[in-house]
Parts: C-alpha cells; structure tokens; sequence
C-alpha cells in the first residue's frame, strides 16, 4: 500500500475502498498502531473533536439531543466530548478551557444558568466556533437552535382551556433560563387570552425533575382554589406529580388533568399515558451540528434564533374537569 493510502484509511476517507480500508486498520491494529490526532491537526488545524455540555445527561430531553448530534458528527468523521455543568457556571467555564487546550473544533452548548455572552464570544475570539441549543444567551452572537417554547406551553394551556378548565396551574422551571421564562409567559399568554385569572399561588416554580414533581404535589394538591388541571414544565415533573397526586388516592386523568412539555419515550408509556408536547429535541440536534459543522468549513450560518415549532399531543392524562372537594 502506498502512504497515501494507508493515512486515507486510518483517516476513514470515503477514498478508499471498503475492503482496503479495514484490511489496513487490522493490519494496524495488530501491529498496535494507534494513530496520532494530536500530530495531524499541527498539519490540519483540525482535530476532529467537537465539545457538547449540557445541564445534565440523566435528563432524557438531553440524551435525545445528543444522539441525533452523535449521528450528524458521525457522518463527517467528527467525535465529540461530552460534558455536564449542572448549572455550575465554572465548571462549564473548566470544560471550555479544556477544549481550547486541546484544539476542538467547536462546541455546542446548552448554557449553564448565569452564562454571560463574553463567555461565548472568548471561545468564539480563540477559535472555538459556539452554537446554542435549548436555551439562549442574549448578545452572545451564535446560531441558537431550539424549540419554540412559549408557542409549545400555550397549546398545553388552551388544551385544557378547551376541555373546560380555568382553574390551571404551571408547575416547575425557572425565570433564570430563557426557556423557564418563556413557558411561563406561554401560560399566561394563553390564560389572559381566554380571559381567566391567574391565582397567585397557581404558579409553583423549581422542580425540574421526577422527584420535584413528586413533591410538588402536596402543595399543588393544598392550594386554596383547589385547580383542577396542572401545566407542567416538563414530562419528568409531570410524571412525578401524577404519581404524587395517586399516592393523595386522586386519579390523574379524571380527578386532576396534568400536561407535560418534550414527549419523552416515558410518556406514551406512563399510567395514564400523558398528554404532552413535542418539543423537536432530534430536530435540534441535528440542525445544531449541522450548523457547526458548516462554520467548520467556512460556510456562511446566521447568528441567529431557529426555533422549532411544537405539536401537542394528547393522551390520557387529561379530560373534563370535576370539582375538587
């Protein structure tokens, strides 16, 4: 084999025959041979790496994202390094650290709480191409790709406005991310559309996961007005607080309605399945890294807000309203 060839190869190029290509990486392998990345990107400026952090993978909205980022990278020989923040401001400010030490490509990023957009101009000022996923910061200047939140809540909220419920809460999220403030405006907006009050303790903010959800039920179940439907942030609080409202001996569905927000796998499988809205995730994964990887190559990529229009879609979780006694 000529040397051309053989870097072809180990280089996975589409050049190279099929066949010839695992016959040189057997043959290397088995010479132990492992090719050197940090030296072909001195030649490239390339080291086909690409950066990925996230609040937290455990979260199944995330994990969706990122396997349809996986495929997009995979298709263009690119791998990725991923990186939980957990909102820790510093620890994602460690992680694109890293990445500059190593010579990434780019990254992709799912901001933690408080980011200021100097963060993301530093990265992009020392050749660390940035893009957005599901949240913004604004003034940082980068293609943001994610679902329309505010539009996505209020066809939660007009659902069960339509199926005769005005004593609704909202339950989880944050007003410090971009996305926890547009879904709360996407129930009010919806709300004083209709014309119905919003009580004061109807909103009860923070839980963000199955557990949160679970605890919110007392409160959610002690309320004064007594609401008869909830709005939830997301389908894990959703999941949560229905199997906090069967442990109070109230059936979700028939005594209490309760939407969710990403259409996670668990929810058509939930008992009641639950009513919830698609919120895109593999949509925006893949336009995120398609996005970087044109940056990459020089391709012109708008630096601007892409958001991805939501679908309600209905299930069990919700019906007519009863009066709560």
């Amino acid at each position: 084999m000529s040397t051309a060839t053989v870097s072809l190869a180990l280089r996975d190029s589409p050049l190279v025959a099929d066949e010839t290509r695992e016959r040189i990486k057997e043959h290397a392998r088995a010479i132990g041979y492992i090719y050197n990345r940090r030296a072909a990107s001195l030649r490239t400026s390339r080291s086909g790496i690409v950066g990925v952090v996230v609040h937290d993978i455990m979260n199944p909205f995330y994990a969706e994202i990122l396997r349809s980022i996986e495929s997009e990278l995979d298709r263009s020989r690119q791998t990725f390094i991923l990186s939980n923040h957990y909102d820790q401001l510093g620890k994602q400010r460690t992680f694109i650290d890293t990445l500059l030490q190593l010579g990434a490509d780019g990254v992709i990023m799912s901001p933690a709480i408080g980011t200021p957009p100097e963060d993301i101009r530093m990265a992009e000022e020392n050749g660390l191409p940035a893009v957005l996923i599901a949240r913004n910061v604004e003034g940082a200047g980068v293609p943001v790709f994610r679902g329309d939140d505010a539009y996505g809540t209020a066809l939660a909220t007009n659902h069960l406005i339509s199926l005769g419920h005005w004593r609704i809460a909202m339950i989880g999220g944050t007003d410090q991310t971009s996305t926890g403030r547009d879904r709360y405006q996407g129930y009010v907006n919806a709300m004083q559309r209709a014309g119905l009050p919003i009580g004061q303790d109807w909103r009860i903010p923070g839980p963000r996961t199955k557990q949160g959800g679970f605890e919110a039920a007392a409160q959610f179940l002690a309320l004064k007005d007594k609401p008869t439907a909830a709005v939830c942030w997301n389908d894990l609080v959703a999941i949560g607080l229905m199997n906090g409202i069967l442990r109070a001996g109230l059936q979700p569905g028939v005594d209490i309605s309760v939407t969710g927000y990403d259409d996670l796998e668990e929810a058509s499988i939930a008992t009641p399945a639950l009513t919830t809205v698609w919120n895109g995730q593999r949509e925006v994964g893949r336009l995120a890294a398609r996005a970087l990887l044109d940056k990459l190559v020089g391709e012109p990529v708008r630096p601007s807000q892409e958001l991805i229009k939501p679908e309600l879609h209905v299930r069990q979780s919700t019906g007519n309203p009863l009066e709560r006694r």
